[in-house]
């Protein structure tokens, strides 16, 4: 019998097994049914920024409690990171003692506020939000849902675990225009905060003072086209938590 034949029927277990091992690549996608659904959630790594790091949530953040390799029956992750951390949700309780107090926390929010049909609209790009912006784009009324994409997305500044505090966001004259001069319930930005570094409490307390305007932050809106979607954001239901990390789409 040939000897390179019989090599061959050697390595032959060895080769399948290592194209069966090839084969186990886990599917992750951003885009669905060739844009019907688009995943507009930034993923959660050690380098996922949050306001109160500038490297980071860290590897600390998912940590194997159980572990089949170290010889358990099976693997149990436990998870430690900021609410406020990648794409995520604020609560009234976030900007507001009293209702922090009495529990106006992430499990109470509405979700017939945070699902629904959404605007996505750009932001002029060398510009904070101010109320002469939110003028300038002409948002129609009956519109309860909008989606901010600012120099934030264009500057990619959620893929960078450095907290970074030129971010654009909303001066207080701007959410005090949108809040009364709009429908908008549902507000939804492409970093870390919806209000600008400079007017980050007030700004804040302008939106959540009646509680109800739900903010969405972090959100990843890069390359979609601008216009009318159909938005689904479902947070957890953490009692007592003034902000949570959420998943969010986009349905087109």
């Amino acid at each position: 019998m040939n000897t390179g034949f019989i090599f061959f029927i050697f390595l032959l277990p060895f080769l399948v097994y290592s194209s069966q091992d090839n084969e186990l690549v886990p599917p992750r996608w951003d885009v669905y049914d060739n844009g019907k659904i688009y995943d507009i959630t930034h993923r959660i790594t050690a380098e996922t920024p949050t306001g109160i790091s500038q490297t980071g949530i860290g590897e600390e953040y998912l940590r194997l409690h159980d572990s089949m390799r170290n010889g358990s029956d099976y693997n149990f992750s436990i998870i430690k990171l900021p609410a406020h951390s990648g794409t995520h949700v604020d609560a009234p309780g976030h900007f507001y003692e009293n209702y922090f107090e009495a529990g106006f926390d992430v499990d109470s929010l509405d979700l017939r506020v945070l699902n629904g049909p959404a605007l996505l609209v750009d932001v002029p790009r060398d510009t904070n939000i101010t109320a002469e912006v939110m003028k300038s784009l002409n948002i129609p009324k009956g519109v309860r849902r909008v989606l901010f994409r600012t120099l934030n997305s264009d500057r990619r500044l959620m893929w960078e675990k450095r907290f970074d505090t030129s971010y654009v966001g909303f001066m207080k004259d701007g959410a005090q225009w949108l809040k009364d001069n709009t429908d908008i319930k549902l507000v939804g930005i492409d970093y870390l905060s919806v209000a600008a570094y400079d007017h980050l409490v007030s700004a804040h307390r302008v939106f959540l003072k009646n509680r109800e305007i739900i903010l969405v932050e972090g959100l990843k809106l890069k390359d979609l086209e601008a216009g009318m979607y159909v938005v689904h954001c479902l947070p957890l239901r953490l009692y007592g938590a003034e902000g949570c990390p959420i998943r969010c789409i986009l349905i087109k």
